[in-house]
């Protein structure tokens, strides 16, 4: 069963063009469910039946797993399943009519523009490493990417001089964004004054750890949470809340939808809506504190 799943893991990667993380998330939950079927007792695929699906699910709810959580999992064995079928490896899909758990309606985590300014303003100094999470978190809230994107950034995707720089997001599609002022200034300062410092001279990845690899999510995780507790912000923090704050403070100042879709990167407009209802949220969470009859 460990080598059928390695070889689905391969054709996602190599046939689907599935990005490194995403192929990494799939392999997680797989691995648990084959660790079920296997405490479950069955040797092999063929034997799976839907009940044996159904209780795996229900052993991740119980174990107090978010609803996003099981609901990607649950796809990840769908999509495995159906690949089997389709190899012709198994006969039938015992997860065919599964239902997906319905999504939680939850919101992004969203700073102020104040917390935001404070996290930035926050992180100066000469050390390279200093040089370089400013710069990093600068280009963040200037852009709007992904912490993944970010990462994968190399010195040809910049158009500093102009102003922008490509970035290739999911589904390996490339897109063009603008760049604050701001952000250009940060990004510049650490190319020229700290990067060679991180023995930037052996790859073309813009960002790199105190090895002069690339920085990984771990490392970027680790220095945000690091830099918001030392500007005395405290609270919830995610890798992505400087994307989320981007795109609800470009629409809170008048910003079109769709021009936030497309710096996004999202190939559906209903996705950056949700940022609207973030918007109407914090409305009537300062209509409740300030309004005297609330």
């Amino acid at each position: 069963m460990r080598q059928q799943l390695e070889a689905f893991i391969n054709y996602l990667v190599i046939e689907r063009q599935m990005s490194a993380n995403t192929a990494a998330a799939y392999r997680n939950d797989l691995n648990q469910y084959l660790h079920s079927l296997e405490q479950a007792g069955v040797t092999s695929l063929e034997f799976v039946t839907r009940h044996h699906i159904v209780l795996h699910i229900e052993s991740l709810l119980n174990a107090q797993k978010s609803r996003a959580t099981v609901r990607r999992a649950t796809s990840s064995i769908r999509s495995f399943h159906q690949y089997l079928v389709e190899e012709r490896q198994v006969e039938s899909d015992p997860s065919r009519h599964l239902d997906l758990p319905k999504p939680e309606k939850k919101l992004p985590v969203v700073w102020s523009q104040t917390d935001v300014v404070k996290l930035l303003d926050s992180v100066v100094g000469n050390d390279p490493l200093v040089r370089r999470d400013a710069a990093m978190l600068e280009l963040l809230y200037g852009t709007g990417m992904r912490v993944s994107e970010l990462l994968q950034l190399t010195l040809n995707d910049l158009q500093l001089e102009l102003g922008y720089l490509s970035c290739l997001g999911k589904g390996n599609k490339t897109r063009i964004i603008p760049i604050s002022t701001t952000a250009i200034e940060s990004v510049t300062t650490y190319l020229e004054l700290a990067r060679n410092s991180l023995r930037g001279q052996q790859t073309d990845y813009v960002f790199l750890n105190s090895r002069g690899s690339r920085l990984s999510r771990q490392g970027f995780w680790k220095m945000i949470k690091r830099r918001a507790r030392e500007a005395g912000i405290e609270k919830e923090i995610t890798p992505h809340v400087l994307r989320h704050s981007f795109a609800t403070h470009l629409l809170e100042n008048g910003a079109d939808l769709r021009v936030v879709q497309e710096m996004l990167g999202h190939a559906d407009l209903s996705t950056t809506q949700m940022y609207t209802h973030v918007n109407k949220g914090r409305l009537h969470e300062v209509y409740k504190n300030h309004h005297p009859r609330a």
